[in-house]
């Protein structure tokens, strides 16, 4: 049964109407990944060959999204129920034969072993079809599992049900696995014979049995993992349990979070032990954080990468850039997309970097603006120090060599590369090539007239 042959089809035609967006349901992100790519990623750990993505609404944003070999799409144009989207899907797994599992692309904190275990049961039970259900307080608009000597007999859906099936607190969570290719034989015969008009996928059960198929049920134990996203309140909940489970995991492998409530993670990052993070933290996207960091109130980073023991201060944002070891960056910096720090690097409060490759022990440490450049190492630069990169059509670079001091208040007019261990006096604007071992000054000359200030008030 190991090698039992494994296939997936995920629901994410519909529109949701209820999220009031533009955008497709499915789409919307949930920490750092859009809903789908939940129930996506479990096939992928669980060795599915193949996953059909059943959309509709917004089919073509779900389909750049979602472009790698092992996803299929199939195409619901009409909205005419889970059947008939379990129906489309099945023209993409002609000649199949194994077990399909059927998850909802609106339905994203399922975990691994609760699918492994609703498999492993599908197996034992040499089931056509099992249904996973759970106990609930409150079952209202959800399907009621209806027994008949303690085995499924069928699903009733909320409209359909009698007050007797109403009171049933056992429900349909809307995950099923089914053995093809006898499930394809059965989902051709649903009829839309209901209140809703529609080809409901549990009416599978009633037709399985009615034909000495075996069906069976698998328990879900914490009911949270089959919640639906509908709208953004149950959106934000979902988050909420999300964080919760992703900061947990962090503080279990060695990183301190000062306050799990106010950190906010998304599920992709890495973070290495010992590493402290402070209240009203973000770490977005990819984010790859090293070993003893240290990473203070306010900060957020999206997509980078960071080494061992750099302090990221309050209130930095750091987007799409590299950081070597030992790094201090901020507070309040920003470095932007592109920015490559060597190590052992300081770039101090409101310095901004963007497309900048900055070398061994360089720093800024303070109002300074520093892009499309190319920095050496050991190099001080002084306080307001711009490289002007731009000329109103393109984008032009600067090159500072290793060992250079530069200081405050100094203009680089790109192009210009300045040589190795020169010096750039204060208050400069350079506009030419600067040779190794020079002096630059480009000054003004100071003009002092006396008495000015005094005359000025007589008048």
């Amino acid at each position: 049964m190991e090698n039992h042959p494994l296939a997936t089809v995920i629901l994410a035609a519909g529109k949701g109407t209820r999220m009031k967006s533009e955008r497709p349901k499915v789409l919307h992100p949930l920490a750092g990944r859009p809903l789908v790519a939940y129930p996506l990623q479990l096939a992928r750990e669980l060795g599915s060959e193949k996953n059909v993505l059943v959309i509709g609404h917004g089919a073509e944003q779900v389909r750049e999204q979602f472009t790698r070999d092992d996803v299929v799409f199939a195409i619901q144009k009409q909205q005419l129920g889970t059947g008939h989207a379990v129906q489309i899907a099945a023209t993409q797994l002609s000649g199949f034969q194994g077990t399909i599992l059927l998850l909802c692309g609106d339905v994203p904190l399922l975990r691994r072993q609760t699918l492994e275990q609703l498999l492993a049961d599908h197996r034992k039970a040499r089931a056509t079809v099992t249904v996973l259900t759970a106990i609930v307080g409150d079952a209202t608009g959800y399907g009621r599992i209806v027994r008949d000597n303690g085995t499924i007999a069928r699903i009733v859906e909320h409209k359909d049900a009698t007050p007797e099936q109403r009171a049933i607190n056992e429900i349909n969570t809307g995950i099923y696995a089914l053995e093809a290719p006898r499930c394809f034989e059965l989902l051709a015969q649903l009829d839309n014979h209901n209140a809703q008009g529609e080809y409901y996928l549990t009416d599978i059960i009633t037709l399985a049995r009615g034909q000495g198929e075996p069906v069976a049920t698998a328990s879900l134990e914490n009911i949270e993992e089959s919640m639906g996203i509908n709208d953004r309140l149950q959106l934000a909940e979902a988050a909420r349990i999300l964080r919760t489970r992703i900061n947990r995991a962090h503080m279990l492998a060695g990183v301190t979070l000062e306050d799990p409530l106010t950190t906010y993670i998304d599920i992709d990052v890495v973070i290495g032990a010992d590493s402290c993070l402070q209240p009203g933290v973000h770490l977005r996207g990819t984010t790859r954080i090293g070993r003893h960091c240290r990473i203070e109130t306010g900060a957020v980073l999206l997509d980078c990468e960071v080494g061992d023991h750099c302090h990221i201060k309050a209130g930095s944002a750091l987007e799409e850039s590299t950081l070597g070891e030992k790094v201090t960056v901020g507070p309040m910096a920003h470095l932007r997309p592109g920015t490559q720090l060597a190590g052992h690097n300081k770039i101090g409060n409101f310095v901004e970097t963007k497309k900048a490759v900055i070398g061994l022990r360089s720093q800024a440490s303070h109002l300074s603006y520093i892009g499309d450049a190319e920095l050496g190492c050991d190099i001080n630069i002084g306080c307001g120090t711009i490289t002007c990169n731009y000329d109103g059509v393109n984008k032009h670079k600067t090159v500072i060599e290793d060992g250079v001091f530069v200081g405050s208040d100094t203009q680089f007019v790109a192009p210009v590369t300045i040589g190795r261990n020169s010096l750039i006096g204060a208050g400069s604007t350079i506009t030419k090539d600067v040779p190794a071992d020079a002096l630059a000054l480009a000054r003004t000359p100071q003009k002092v007239i006396e008495g000015w200030c005094k005359n000025r008030k007589k008048k």
